[in-house]
């Protein structure tokens, strides 16, 4: 069992939860899941709640390979009114922010966030680590090789498996001495690896249970399902429901889905097993 202090809110993750990503742009891999603040995204948002989401992840920019940056004050104009309205109509759900930037994460924790994601283990903005300690919530530790830019030029391992679990051994021990205190760890499927480096994590993921925090699973529709399987983002949900089932057996705490009925509904038949 694992306990987060999401700004005085206890989050307890006594068996694995569900994170639905709301990306709030016109660029992310999955077209399904672009959203423009108003009616539409708050309809998502209330289905992903009833259909059993625990956080709902809002993200500014896309970070699928290739993408373009986005600056703070773009993203802000983004995320802002997602996170203030999905708060005001729905103050029981944890929201989490999906950025890099210290400036969005601490005011995307002042309109109602309570987790950051961060997909650049502080490497982006040196002033974000010291700013998730003051705001003093849970942070999302990402493993990524390069950047989302560069990450899928030849990536690079010896062992990938032993590369990522000493970056998150280095990373949380920077971490803790930066005073964060609540950790989630995420191997950053897609980010920096190959189809074969993300399947040999997947293989490997009971090896992170040694750190002993909750991990967080995002392989969601993305690449290393539909390229083994010959189709597309659209093509992948049973892939992805595949692959999240291996990732329970494995020790995953939270599963970052596109789609929230199938992965509870996971997480519920292994319940029973």
């Amino acid at each position: 069992m694992f306990t987060l202090n999401c700004k005085g809110r206890l989050l307890t993750i006594d068996q694995p939860i569900v994170m639905g990503i709301l990306n709030i742009n016109a660029d992310s891999f999955f077209p399904g899941s672009r959203h423009q603040p108003g009616a539409r995204l708050l309809e998502t948002a209330e289905k992903m709640i009833s259909d059993g989401a625990t956080i709902l992840d809002i993200g500014g920019q896309s970070t699928r390979p290739g993408s373009q940056w986005v600056d703070a004050a773009t993203e802000l104009s983004r995320v802002l009114p997602a996170i203030e309205a999905i708060h005001q109509r729905f103050p029981e759900v944890f929201v989490s922010i999906d950025t890099f930037y210290s400036e969005v994460a601490r005011e995307a924790v002042q309109a109602g966030a309570c987790i950051v994601n961060d997909i650049s283990a502080g490497s982006m903005d040196d002033q974000l680590l010291n700013t998730v300690a003051d705001l003093g919530v849970p942070y999302v530790l990402m493993h990524m090789q390069g950047t989302p830019q560069t990450m899928q030029q030849a990536p690079h391992y010896e062992d990938v498996t032993q590369e990522v679990l000493d970056f998150f051994i280095t990373k949380v021990n920077v971490l803790r001495r930066a005073g964060i205190k609540d950790i989630v760890i995420d191997p950053g499927f897609g980010f920096g690896k190959t189809t074969a480096h993300n399947f040999t994590l997947l293989k490997n993921l009971s090896a992170f249970q040694m750190l002993n925090l909750p991990i967080l699973l995002g392989l969601s529709r993305k690449g290393m399902i539909y390229k083994t399987l010959h189709t597309n983002a659209d093509g992948a949900l049973n892939g992805t429901t595949v692959l999240n089932t291996i990732g329970l057996t494995a020790g995953a705490s939270i599963l970052r889905v596109h789609d929230v009925k199938e992965a509870v509904e996971a997480i519920k038949l292994m319940s029973n097993l």
